[in-house]
């Protein structure tokens, strides 16, 4: 494979195009994007070096110049999606600044649903994630904890998001598989856990759905999950 490093290698480190040569015909920017447009259109498992090859129109291997692995594309996705993001000031109120940066962070997982599938520590220092962790450490300037700590905040708040959101997509994508509608499947299996329920084996959850038996506020539980997390936070 043309290019390919026998030992452990970061993208970043590297110059846009091995070798000598005329002026390189692409950026990272122009094969990440076009990566982007594959894994959005038709899913993560669809992105090849061939397929983005076709997309720019040059040849695969000729790619191998720009990109080494296959490893490294995906790092490039990661970074290109998370160009996306906007750092406010932060405004002195470290929860709240850290619940607004999760909620970008499950809205460009919605809108790029293979995110959550690459999520992972190895990818946390390209261009754009040095500027997340940056500014999700300049929201903690007030909070008196090591460094350390703080960077395990931000790992546990992304990891609530990464978990929910990928719960989300999953459900979706199942709903969508389906000939019936999410509704009516809802109504089936409710029927029939409430049947259940009514035996009396299960005096617990019979109680539970006595005191509360409505729909579940999805929103809400995203909200209390991180309000929990950041809550325990230095205790």
């Amino acid at each position: 494979m043309v290019g390919r490093p026998a030992v452990p290698e970061v993208i970043w480190a590297r110059p846009e195009r091995a070798g000598r040569g005329p002026k390189p015909a692409f950026s990272r920017a122009d094969i990440a994007d076009a990566a982007v447009r594959i894994a959005d259109a038709d899913g993560l498992d669809a992105v090849s070096m061939r397929k983005v090859a076709a997309e720019l129109g040059c040849g695969t291997m000729s790619l191998y110049n720009y990109v080494p692995r296959k490893e490294d594309l995906n790092e490039l996705m990661l970074d290109a999606v998370s160009a996306g993001y906007d750092f406010p000031e932060p405004s002195g109120d470290w929860r709240a600044d850290l619940v607004g940066l999760a909620h970008q962070t499950r809205a460009m997982m919605h809108r790029h649903t293979w995110v959550p599938r690459l999520m992972s520590p190895v990818y946390g220092f390209s261009p754009n994630a040095l500027r997340y962790l940056e500014y999700a450490l300049s929201c903690l300037d007030g909070v008196e904890a090591k460094f350390g700590e703080k960077m395990e905040l931000i790992a546990m708040v992304n990891g609530v998001v990464t978990t929910y959101v990928a719960n989300e997509i999953a459900t979706a994508e199942r709903s969508r598989s389906l000939p019936w509608s999410e509704e009516q499947e809802h109504a089936v299996r409710t029927g029939y856990l409430l049947s259940q329920i009514s035996t009396g084996k299960y005096p617990r959850m019979a109680a539970g759905f006595a005191e509360d038996s409505g729909p579940i506020d999805l929103e809400g539980v995203f909200e209390r999950a991180l309000r929990r997390v950041l809550d325990s936070f230095g205790q």
